[in-house]
């Protein structure tokens, strides 16, 4: 139970709502504080200058009175002022004095206001000739009170007399409640109105994390299909357009693995059944070596021949699975360095003159200069180019020729280099797998290859950080073609020293 009050009060709606409630109620107390100082000060300030204008006025007038022993026109002034002014005044007569003030002149005595200390002390400095002004709770008037002292003077300027003017500071004190009333009421007003904004708010936010918790638990049970559908042009609409760009990669990914997965289980298919055939032959050939079934000097050095002609085969096979795997291994990098071309094909052209004699096969070399310089490994792309030559003369009819072209390229293109026979051609329903590994052509003269010579081939061309695509027409030959960055003569002598 505990738990899932606490799991509530971690909602985004209350993170939300509390942080508008302290702000409002931060914002209420120094707004309520400030104006309340705000007023009481200026208030106070203002009754403050009036009270003691007032008081000394009072006072003059008093003096005059009393000197005068006019207690008639006291008493109109008195009725006057209280008409017209919101202040009491209240007048004692000092009895420290040698000459007090006329008691018909005091309007109430001193014991009436000596309960209250604060008024005692204000009258007993009045009687010392000292004038102040104070303000605090008046327990006569059940409120608060601003006071005025001043002396009043009599013959030679003795202190006969006081007076104590009061006035009251209900008002305020009742503007200030009504303030702090107003400020709780739209603190309260304004927390229910947060509440609706946090709630839409959260809503706003909450949503969209939920349908991409959602679509993350999707992703996590192997569903990569989902998509947030969300679309903002802010920091969650961000997230949700990273969230199915990730589910589009890793849809990629599952898709990769699984042709990944089927090329690993074809891979091991198609070595089964390579092997299978050569392992029969040299198995079926030993036994009957072995069980002298084959006793006669010429079949047994045929047998020999057919023993010896599997194991290169198989031998083969497996140089060339070695050589693949090597080749698309990532972390395998060919040692470059400066090759010339030419010098390959010099040597290939000399290495396959050997082959191409008995179909009367001729070669064709074009180039423009003698000199087309890359970054490689000869032997690899000695290995590459040999390949193509390879199915150029397998493929090749008797009396044709196998055209070779180097050429430059221009305005920083690649240099490309072709091979073009002139042989049967490949079908255009061929022509997209003609590098998958183990692919191979269903023609009688394709019956010994392994199938893994083109996917060789392109490897090394990768590796090379070259190109290779084919062009054919069944009838018309086959030409591939390489692409490769050459290099200058300044970064051949770079690299040379």
């Amino acid at each position: 139970m505990l738990k899932k009050i606490k799991r509530r009060f971690n909602t985004i709606f209350f993170r939300v709502f509390g942080a508008f409630a302290v702000l409002i109620l931060i914002f209420a107390v120094l707004l309520g504080t400030i104006f309340i100082s705000i007023y009481r000060s200026t208030t106070e300030n203002y009754n403050r200058q009036a009270l003691a204008r007032i008081a000394n006025n009072v006072a003059v007038r008093f003096r005059d009175y009393v000197l005068d022993g006019d207690t008639d026109e006291y008493l109109e002034y008195f009725s006057s002022f209280a008409e017209f002014e919101d202040a009491e005044v209240w007048s004692f007569s000092n009895p420290n004095a040698a000459a007090p003030m006329d008691t018909s002149f005091e309007s109430t005595t001193i014991q009436a206001v000596s309960d209250q200390r604060e008024f005692k002390r204000m009258l007993e400095g009045a009687f010392d000739g000292a004038t102040d002004i104070d303000t605090f709770y008046s327990e006569i008037h059940k409120s608060t009170a601003m006071v005025a002292s001043v002396p009043i003077l009599g013959e030679d300027r003795e202190v006969c007399g006081a007076i104590l003017m009061v006035q009251s500071l209900k008002e305020m004190d009742e503007t200030i409640n009504s303030s702090i009333k107003m400020i709780l009421i739209s603190s309260v007003l304004a927390l229910a109105l947060s509440a609706l904004v946090a709630t839409w708010m959260a809503k706003l936010i909450s949503n969209p994390i939920r349908d991409m918790q959602i679509m993350a638990r999707e992703m996590t049970e192997g569903n990569y299909e989902c998509k947030t559908g969300i679309d903002r042009n802010d920091e969650i609409g961000d997230m949700a357009r990273s969230i199915d760009k990730l589910s589009n990669r890793l849809k990629e990914n599952e898709v990769e693995r699984k042709n990944l997965e089927q090329m690993r289980m074809d891979f091991f298919a198609n070595v089964s059944h390579e092997l299978r055939t050569p392992i029969a032959v040299v198995r079926a050939t030993t036994e009957c070596l072995a069980d002298g079934i084959v006793t006669e000097q010429s079949q047994v050095d045929e047998y020999h021949e057919k023993i010896l002609r599997e194991c290169k085969s198989m031998e083969r096979l497996v140089a060339d699975l070695l050589t693949l795997s090597k080749m698309q291994n990532p972390n395998f990098k060919v040692e470059k360095e400066p090759v010339n071309l030419v010098h390959i094909f010099d040597e290939l052209i000399r290495s396959a003159s050997e082959i191409c004699r008995e179909k009367n096969i001729g070669i064709v070399l074009n180039r423009d200069k003698d000199v087309y310089m890359m970054m490689g490994d000869y032997d690899r792309l000695r290995q590459m180019f040999m390949v193509i030559f390879d199915n150029a003369v397998k493929f090749s009819g008797e009396n044709s020729q196998i055209h070779v072209t180097l050429r430059s390229g221009e305005d920083g293109e690649p240099m490309t280099v072709s091979i073009r026979d002139e042989g049967i051609g490949i079908s255009k329903e061929e022509l997209p797998f003609i590098f998958d590994k183990f692919y191979k052509s269903k023609l009688r003269m394709n019956a010994k290859g392994s199938g893994l010579g083109l996917a060789i081939a392109k490897n090394i061309a990768l590796k090379h950080d070259g190109e290779i695509r084919v062009e054919s027409e069944p009838g018309k030959g086959t030409e591939f073609i390489f692409s490769f960055r050459e290099i200058s003569e300044e970064e051949y002598m770079l690299s040379e020293s």
